[in-house]
């Protein structure tokens, strides 16, 4: 009994270090199947499904070496010491080898779903490993790196549908990303508090003050970028009404809970908590796809 318990402990372990709760990100991967206006279209569907199951694929495994090489920072870290490889319950080298096996298999697969969406999936892997190594290192550019894997997901969300990239889904994912980003950091360092360079050697470099500027900074770039889409002459020409500006609501209020959520409970490091435990916002979010769905397809 106490082997079957340890066997069950260590396979639940195994699934912790892949993170699945923060698979939640990718789902972004099918927001140019959503504006594309293919979301009953089965030849789009499926390989925008893959294209999801991949990202949560590599994306894994660039945690399982992130983790790897923080170990020790992480140990210090009231929250991150609990992880299975910061904690020691789980070694080094199978975390190591799992990642090869994760990130290859990704890669591959990803190349024979679309060629352009393979090379994706490769330059998102490299800047992964790249961030992991050094990036991270360096102020401003870490939380860009950061923001950047968003825009990849949204960017290759249009490639395995074979869709054409929508320059604001970009801009839109760019605010939208560095502003998730943002908040990370500033959750860091007030939960750190004098522990925070310790951890992180970036976070020294940074205050909530000025972390709070750049966030005031992305907040209104991701409204007017977000505006300036719905009323664009493409979109309404390509919609065929401009009622999708009466979605703006929903993103402004979910920005603005967001922040009251970083603020007051301090949620930023894990921004699935709140998209996947805040009432408030699962419910402006499932108003606001469902708003867009009737003005788009109706």
């Amino acid at each position: 009994m106490g082997r079957f318990k340890k066997s069950v402990a260590s396979l639940l372990d195994w699934i912790i270090a892949l993170r699945p709760k923060q698979w939640i990100k990718n789902v972004i991967v099918f927001a140019g199947l959503f504006f594309a206006e293919d979301i009953s279209d089965v030849h789009k569907i499926v390989p925008a499904v893959l294209a999801f199951l991949l990202f949560c694929m590599v994306s894994s495994g660039g945690y399982l070496i992130n983790d790897v090489l923080d170990r020790k920072k992480d140990a210090l870290h009231p929250t991150k010491k609990l992880r299975p490889i910061a904690s020691g319950r789980m070694p080094v080298v199978p975390a190591l080898t799992l990642a090869g096996i994760l990130l290859s298999a990704g890669i591959g697969l990803s190349l024979a779903l679309r060629p352009a969406f393979g090379i994706l999936i490769v330059f998102y892997v490299a800047l992964t490993i790249i961030y992991s190594l050094l990036l991270k290192r360096i102020i401003i550019l870490d939380v860009l790196v950061i923001a950047s894997g968003f825009v990849l997901r949204a960017i290759g969300g249009t490639l395995a549908i074979e869709e054409a990239i929508s320059s604001w889904l970009i801009i839109c994912a760019i605010f939208l990303s560095l502003f998730l980003a943002l908040t990370k950091r500033r959750s860091e360092i007030i939960a750190l508090g004098e522990n925070a360079a310790t951890v992180r050697k970036t976070l020294a470099g940074y205050s909530p003050q000025f972390l709070d500027q750049m966030i005031n900074t992305a907040t209104a770039a991701c409204l007017i970028s977000y505006s300036l889409y719905t009323l664009d002459s493409n979109t309404v020409a390509k919609f065929g009404t401009r009622n999708l500006a009466f979605t703006l609501p929903f993103v402004m209020y979910g920005l603005f809970r967001y922040l009251f959520l970083v603020h007051h409970h301090n949620i930023g490091e894990s921004p699935e908590a709140a998209l996947l435990h805040d009432k408030p916002i699962i419910l402006c979010i499932v108003l606001y796809v469902g708003t867009v769905a009737a003005i788009i397809y109706l």
